[in-house]
């Protein structure tokens, strides 16, 4: 989602006459776009903010503008902290940035503008949207979260839910469509309660229409709610052939008494049976996850049912992160915290037992022929066995169950269907690693079929 706002943050800034850049000393305004979903990534942002201070005193002329979630939770604070800051907006005053910009570079004045409403009117994105991936684009379709999690600050700097009409969510694929996008993931902080609220169309509904739209391949969505999680979205994987085969299910925890303290209105029976539907629709899914170690007052004992949940369902891939207090969540008063040292063995238990998953799983792959949506020429050589001279592109994609392949295209005779970013590559899995995969393609296709693999093509 962040991703997302900095997209329409560099766009509003191109309107306003401004040119990206890649070299910071030589910006005139530098938006710095935060998250505070965790204590680090706030650390990352004021350090960074430390750096962009030093700059400013070097180039007087310099305008610094902080937004997202920590410039929502600190407000003014941060003006007290970092003197040289000219600009606060929230989550909330992204639209407004053409006002405000203007206002400082006239005034040189400082601004806060982190006003939450109730029931906020989401606009739609900006048309020309600065997008770094031709291929894959992010579609916010609601924003906020009405579910207050004890550890989770979103409801109080992302306010309260909202969704977005279906109208104006098909009329922003189909734009992007148009431009050559050919993958969409679907964004909001609980996509399955999406429309209820407002009485709009179920979030299965609008998965059937944007299922709909011509020259689109393939759809994405992030994040689920385990207790939102209908059988209606559980069989869209099943029932339209664009939605790829992977879901990211967060579980937090394997202890209904952690559960239970996390307010997530699930118990440990109730996710297990969630992912028994889903691969009963869907052999091939890709389960994903989040797990919080160290939550306070978690026990030896709760941690071992974590530990034995992941034994259990054999996630494709973990994030796993330990727990910090973050201001306004009511776990900052909870009683009973865990040590950092404590906090640290157990998620480095979590890691080394999903590493050694996530390499099974992958490995299984190999032999298998995947369809691999191109994204580009990958940044990097690979470090397997499979080695090319350096002047042949290594391109890179993923499955529909979101795993990365990396490949090169080497073959004279295919010369005539030169692979692309958007095309869909039949490639079969030679090698595996802990974080991807290594294929070689053994046929070309340039339409829009393969989206899960059914058909098969000559090599």
């Amino acid at each position: 989602m962040n991703v997302y706002d900095s997209g329409k943050i560099a766009a509003c800034l191109v309107r306003l006459g401004y040119q990206q850049t890649g070299m910071l000393e030589i910006a005139d305004l530098v938006i710095v776009n935060t998250c505070t979903i965790r204590a680090k990534a706030e650390q990352k942002a004021f350090s960074f903010l430390g750096r962009l201070a030093r700059l400013k005193t070097k180039k007087p002329g310099l305008i610094i503008g902080v937004g997202g979630c920590v410039a929502q939770q600190e407000g003014e604070k941060i003006l007290r902290r970092v003197p040289q800051v000219d600009l606060v907006f929230g989550t909330q005053a992204i639209e407004r940035l053409s006002l405000l910009i203007p206002k400082i570079e006239d005034k040189r004045c400082r601004i806060v503008d982190v006003g939450l409403m109730e029931k906020p009117d989401l606009p739609d994105a900006v048309p020309d949207r600065l997008i770094d991936d031709p291929v894959s684009a992010f579609v916010t379709i609601m924003r906020g979260c009405d579910n207050f999690c004890t550890y989770c600050v979103v409801p109080h700097v992302r306010g309260r839910e909202a969704s977005r009409h279906p109208d104006r969510i098909i009329k922003e694929i189909g734009d992007l469509v148009q431009s050559g996008v050919k993958e969409v993931t679907l964004l909001g902080q609980n996509v399955n309660s999406y429309g209820k609220k407002e009485g709009l169309c179920s979030f299965a509904n609008l998965l059937s229409r944007v299922n709909s739209i011509d020259g689109l391949l393939r759809i994405r969505f992030t994040t689920s709610h385990p207790k939102d999680f209908g059988s209606d979205v559980i069989k869209a994987f099943k029932t339209y052939e664009k939605v790829c085969d992977h879901i990211h299910l967060p579980v937090q925890s394997g202890s209904d008494r952690i559960l239970d303290r996390m307010n997530r209105k699930y118990t440990r029976a109730l996710y297990l049976d969630k992912i028994s539907e889903l691969r009963d629709n869907c052999s091939a899914i890709a389960i994903t996850s989040d797990i919080i170690v160290g939550f306070p007052g978690e026990t030896e004992a709760d941690f071992a049912e974590t530990l034995d949940l992941i034994n259990t369902i054999q996630f494709d891939g973990l994030f796993a992160f330990v727990y910090s207090d973050r201001p306004n969540a009511p776990a900052v008063h909870f009683k009973n915290k865990i040590s950092e040292d404590e906090k640290r063995k157990r998620l480095q238990a979590v890691l080394a037992l999903q590493e050694n998953v996530t390499r099974m799983k992958n490995q299984a792959l190999v032999g298998s022929v995947q369809p691999i949506l191109v994204e580009g020429v990958s940044q990097k050589q690979s470090s397997g066995r499979c080695k090319r001279p350096l002047t042949t592109a290594q391109w890179t994609g993923r499955t529909p169950t979101n795993k990365i392949v990396n490949f090169y295209h080497t073959d004279s005779r295919q010369r005539r269907a030169d692979i692309f970013p958007g095309k869909i590559v039949r490639t079969r899995i030679e090698e595996a690693y802990a974080h991807s995969l290594w294929g070689e393609p053994v046929g070309l296709k340039s339409t829009t079929g393969g989206l899960k693999g059914e058909e098969s093509y000559a090599a």
